[in-house]
């Protein structure tokens, strides 16, 4: 096998608040661009697909052993409210996110599934493909969950979650072995801006004061151009791919992790929901509120004050001074995220 296409022998590791990764035994396998980061502590025998990220920033993650973590995977916490704590034995698909929650043992987390804040899931659950569950949800052990918001379907046996788990993790295992070159980016970013070392950018990309590209990000331009407003946190694992125009996002907005977004325009002061998709030529006012695993359709235009839900996105509820003070203080954070991981890796 050519020297270029075997995996690292250790993901990219950067401590943040002055505390290093922990793991529990020697790392191994782990594709290209993937990620350990701040203060995750990982059992025995991980296997890390490619750009996968497990980042701890605001709060802990700690996870058991025999963990498997699909291709642009992102595990992740809830700034200094919530941590994220997994079993043993725990295979996470590609693109899916587990976020600030408890996740048991000999669970399957299917490809592009969603676990949001404070959620419980218990042992033996598997998420199928594409399911989110809401924030602070209880899954009961021994079920299939499946839907928008997730749902118990059926009852699951330890021995369907083992099989479905084998499955998984063979698929993980043979990402470990792509290997992807690292893209021409056009582009100047300003002092403040942060650029994370796994993301991959091509083409003309415009980052303004403030701005971040945390790991694992996808930006690319096509011929045309992404530009990044001042303030704005683009995070871990999403996309931006321009098909037939500019992307544009105004000043104070965050885009979550694991979104998929082409050439559309987002507003001043809005929040894209993890795991959400704006398709092409859709239109995002100031002060929207976009949730996790939502679709806004091709041109469609969502009008500001509101948060918007569903596939394809729907209005469901004005904006209230308690989800503005949410979306604002997302911003504070990730500038701290930003400042910190800019300063580690000068040094890294």
């Amino acid at each position: 096998m050519a020297a270029d296409l075997l995996p690292s022998r250790k993901p990219y590791i950067l401590p943040y608040d002055g505390i290093e990764p922990l793991f529990a035994s020697e790392h191994q396998l782990s594709g290209h661009g993937s990620c350990v980061l701040g203060k995750v502590e990982i059992g025995a025998g991980p296997l890390l697909a490619a750009n996968s990220v497990l980042r701890a920033d605001g709060h802990y993650v700690r996870i058991g052993d025999s963990f498997s973590l699909g291709e642009y995977g992102t595990v992740h916490i809830a700034h200094d409210l919530y941590p994220t704590r997994i079993g043993d034995r725990v295979t996470v698909g590609s693109n899916a996110v587990v976020h600030a929650c408890d996740v048991g043992n000999d669970c399957v987390i299917e490809n592009d599934a969603v676990i949001l804040d404070g959620s419980v899931v218990e042992n033996h659950v598997v998420i199928e493909k594409g399911a989110v569950v809401f924030p602070r949800t209880k899954l009961e052990g021994g079920h299939v969950y499946a839907g928008i918001p997730a749902m118990p379907v059926r009852a699951c046996s330890p021995y369907e979650c083992e099989a479905r788990a084998v499955q998984l993790r063979e698929e993980i295992a043979r990402s470990i072995f792509v290997h992807e070159a690292a893209g021409t980016p056009d582009l100047v970013p300003p002092d403040d801006a942060f650029v994370a070392k796994t993301a991959h950018l091509k083409g003309r990309i415009d980052l303004a004061s403030n701005a971040s590209v945390f790991f694992g990000c996808r930006l690319e331009a096509n011929g045309f151009a992404i530009r990044i407003g001042r303030n704005v946190n683009i995070q871990d694992n999403t996309r931006i791919h321009c098909e037939k125009g500019d992307f544009v996002i105004g000043a104070n907005s965050t885009i979550g992790h694991n979104v998929d977004l082409h050439d559309c325009r987002i507003g001043e002061g809005s929040l894209i929901g993890i795991g959400s998709t704006v398709n092409s030529g859709a239109v995002i006012d100031d002060d929207v509120l976009l949730a996790a695993g939502a679709v806004a359709e091709p041109g469609q235009h969502l009008t500001g004050g509101c948060v918007w839900a569903g596939r394809p996105a729907h209005p469901l509820a004005k904006l209230d001074d308690a989800k503005r003070e949410m979306m604002r203080s997302v911003i504070g954070h990730y500038l701290n995220y930003a400042k910190a991981f800019r300063a580690e890796q000068a040094t890294s």
